[in-house]
């Protein structure tokens, strides 16, 4: 039977039919839940996280072999991201911290990785973040690492070096950036507050659609909208498109980023190395001794073992002049026992090592703020 000799479909039976399979999915997602609990049960004695990415990550690729579709994986990803969260919520309440306040970047990427069930809490800056996570007030927190245009966020690496935490999970996040304000054209705007790196990413469109007008760099995109939002049709801000609904903001232009294919990669950080699981990446932090050739032997350490590396950055050693301290991504799992003889030959060659943790590659997400 052709398409066109098809009967159309009764859509009060299909409204039934997607009731009954409603009542069983609602079943099933509550039989998940009283086992989620459980979980929480068994677990309330230990001190480890309840966030295991590498769990998740085995769940999400398992579920994405076995989806015959029509339903598309990116759907199924956010259906079960959001599953998850709930999971996490039911066994024990976790608190995570970000750059805020509310609306930034960073709490969108924590959002949407985390899951709308998270306890997501905000931080003035990145030492509080960090200080937060190590101390216990918070179990996880979320920071940007790199821009994929404007490279590393120093201020985090050398946070690495003053703080025991170390890095549970990464995610790679889109950043597109939108200009809002109370105006109802962009000729009103006289005003573009907005932080310094969304600023920078959208110059060129600045330059040429809105020419002569006042740029003011402000500590965050959400700080930015919060002025727009109390100051009239004169001031604008560049950020996240959903920061137009929270603060009764026009859309006045989308997409406004010079170059489209901006990325912002965060990092999720606990106060232990994670345990169990598949892991894909591994983060260190080391220095060498001063002598000529040093860090060629580390490189060839790792070339030795044929281990690819994917980072390789220097920041200055706080309180030593002229000296550095070398942050590092590896495409493996140092956890791994295999890998205990080529640690000793490292820890050797270095004068300092410091393993920020081994974790699973990151999914990309479209999400959006403050860097």
């Amino acid at each position: 039977m052709s398409e066109k000799t098809m009967p159309t479909p009764d859509l009060g039976s299909l409204r039934t039919e997607i009731d009954r399979l409603d009542d069983g999915i609602l079943d099933l997602l509550n039989r998940r839940a009283i086992i989620s609990i459980g979980v929480g049960r068994a677990k309330k004695d230990s001190p480890d996280s309840v966030f295991k990415p590498f769990r998740e990550k085995e769940v999400m690729d398992r579920l994405a072999k076995r989806n015959p579709g029509p339903l598309p994986d990116s759907h199924l990803h956010a259906i079960y991201r959001e599953i998850m969260s709930s999971s996490r919520r039911l066994q024990r309440p976790e608190r995570v911290v970000y750059l805020g306040p509310e609306g930034t970047f960073s709490y969108f990427a924590g959002l949407e990785y985390m899951g709308r069930s998270a306890e997501l809490a905000p931080k003035a800056n990145f030492e509080e973040i960090f200080r937060a996570v190590a101390d216990g007030e918070a179990e996880l927190g979320v920071i940007p690492l790199e821009n994929s245009l404007q490279g590393t966020v120093g201020q985090v690496v050398d946070l690495f070096m003053l703080f025991p935490v170390y890095i549970q999970a990464e995610l790679f996040c889109r950043i597109t950036h939108c200009l809002m304000g109370k105006a109802k054209t962009q000729a009103e705007v006289k005003e573009v507050h907005s932080h310094p790196q969304p600023l920078d990413q959208c110059s060129d469109w600045l330059k040429n659609n809105l020419p002569g007008r006042t740029l003011v760099p402000t500590s965050s995109t959400a700080a930015a909208a919060e002025i727009a939002a109390a100051r009239g049709p004169e001031v604008a801000t560049i950020g996240h498109i959903s920061l137009a609904e929270r603060y009764g903001l026009n859309i006045l232009a989308a997409h406004i980023e010079d170059l489209p294919d901006n990325w912002t990669r965060f990092l999720v950080i606990g106060p232990r190395v994670s345990e169990g699981g598949t892991r894909d990446k591994t983060s260190l932090l080391f220095t060498v001794p001063d002598k000529p050739g040093a860090l060629a032997g580390v490189l060839e350490t790792f070339a030795g073992r044929a281990i690819n590396i994917t980072k390789l950055e220097s920041r200055p050693l706080r309180g030593e002049k002229w000296k550095y301290v070398f942050f590092t991504d590896l495409e493996c799992d140092l956890s791994r026992m295999e890998y205990d003889s080529f640690l000793a030959d490292l820890r050797e060659q270095c004068h300092t090592l410091r393993i920020l943790g081994s974790y699973p590659s990151g999914p990309h997400l479209n999400a959006g703020g403050r860097q």
